[in-house]
């Protein structure tokens, strides 16, 4: 009877671990969207599949190397967790949350247009966020732009400034600590890497590809006095045989619009523009007091089209395009951390605006993979982060407590029973 008690104590005490485990397999990815509203693979459907709004993890939530969730919904960053730094969090397309951990001083990386994959800078590496592997594929350095519509190409820059001026016997400068640098068409699964002749750039700010990728426009100051005075040219080239189709002279006022500047008909580049106070000289007033809008280029001739449209003065990209309607990503509230909020929202002609993804309260920036911007694939249920979802360490940490005091409880047991079997009658 005792030893039957004492096995008891600890099945019971394994099958509420198993209990607290088993919702791994549902909740820990999520409240389950309906089968209209994600991903239906058999049919290739992915309408609804990004989520309209999404929440702070958990501080335990399991990063993706854990616990691997599959292909992204979407990726936000935010300091709201337990690193206490800028963190990527995916939010997988059947509602799963998993930590992306940052390095210190890591920029922000990209989202392949299939979701799958998401590329780090500078680092060279590769995170499969369907098995959680990451592995460097590509030489150091790179600060990736934009992936190719066809997912199998990067656009990107890499600084081939010296860290340190030195000097020779002759007090003469040896190096060179501002040397243009390489912009670069990148395959980040061979690692094989190609310059484009797109001339000379102190710096590559931002770019983009056409979207039948025979094309890409990239934009910087050309040269050390233009970066100081914040001025910007844009260039557009055959990234293959290095043929430049034009470029002009954006001026301190004008920047290219993202990654996702080019229009999806072909026609036009979006750039991002603003009236007001210009240059290193302005007060935060001043720069506060800027009005912003978008505006057009013909594609084919950087010739000035359309008419622009007015944007709010927290627009910070075109990220995609909705038919054609422009999907901007919106940081309000950068001034106090607390109000700070990172906001998707597609602006038509006419002025309406209509916000499409919500992140929490302090995230910085939302990226959503290609394939799902094209399609529009925006409305999808709104998936809160699982508290189960959490890393091994957890679960082990919980159950060992558990463990050692379902031992004291058998052995107390067992000195009670046995105190009264020595017990005269």
């Amino acid at each position: 009877m005792r030893k039957t008690g004492g096995r008891a104590a600890v099945a019971g005490v394994a099958l509420g671990l198993v209990v607290l485990g088993a919702p791994t397999a549902t909740a820990a990815h999520g409240p389950v969207a309906p089968r209209s509203a994600v991903t239906d693979r058999s049919a290739g459907s992915t309408a609804g599949a990004v989520p309209r709004q999404v929440h702070d993890p958990w501080l335990w939530q399991a990063t993706v190397g854990q616990r691997p969730a599959g292909p992204a919904a979407l990726v936000f960053f935010t300091d709201r967790t337990r690193y206490f730094e800028s963190t990527g969090v995916l939010v997988a397309r059947d509602g799963a949350y998993r930590l992306i951990p940052i390095r210190i001083a890591e920029g922000h990386g990209l989202l392949s247009p299939d979701g799958r994959h998401y590329l780090r800078p500078q680092s060279g590496e590769l995170l499969d966020l369907t098995t959680g592997r990451q592995r460097r594929t590509m030489k150091p350095g790179l600060d990736p732009f934009a992936w190719s519509p066809d997912g199998r190409r990067v656009l990107g820059t890499r600084s081939n400034d010296d860290p340190v001026i030195s000097f020779g016997p002759d007090n003469q400068q040896l190096n060179d600590p501002e040397k243009p640098d390489d912009l670069l068409v990148v395959d980040p699964y061979q690692g094989t890497e190609q310059v484009v002749a797109a001339g000379t750039f102190a710096a590559h700010h931002a770019a983009a590809w056409s979207p039948a990728g025979d094309l890409v426009a990239v934009a910087g100051p050309p040269d050390v006095a233009a970066s100081v005075a914040e001025r910007q040219r844009l260039v557009v080239v055959d990234p293959a045989g290095g043929s430049l189709r034009w470029q002009v002279d954006l001026g301190e006022r004008r920047i290219l619009a993202g990654p996702a500047a080019w229009h999806p008909g072909g026609s036009r580049l979006a750039l991002l523009a603003f009236d007001g106070c210009a240059g290193l000289g302005c007060t935060p007033e001043q720069t506060a007091a800027r009005t912003w809008r978008i505006e057009f280029l013909d594609a084919a001739s950087g010739h000035a089209v359309g008419q622009p449209l007015p944007v709010a003065a927290s627009t910070s990209e075109i990220v995609g395009w909705r038919g054609d309607d422009p999907v901007v990503q919106e940081v309000s509230g950068t001034e106090q951390d607390t109000d700070r909020r990172a906001v998707l929202a597609a602006l038509s002609p006419g002025g309406t605006r209509e916000v499409l993804v919500t992140g929490p309260a302090g995230s910085t920036d939302l990226a959503v993979p290609g394939e799902l911007l094209t399609r529009a694939a925006f409305g999808g249920p709104e998936p809160r982060p699982s508290p189960f979802a959490a890393p091994l360490w957890l679960y082990l940490a919980l159950a060992v407590p558990a463990l050692l005091a379902v031992v004291l409880v058998v052995r107390r047991r067992r000195r009670r029973h046995g105190a009264t079997d020595a017990a005269p009658v």
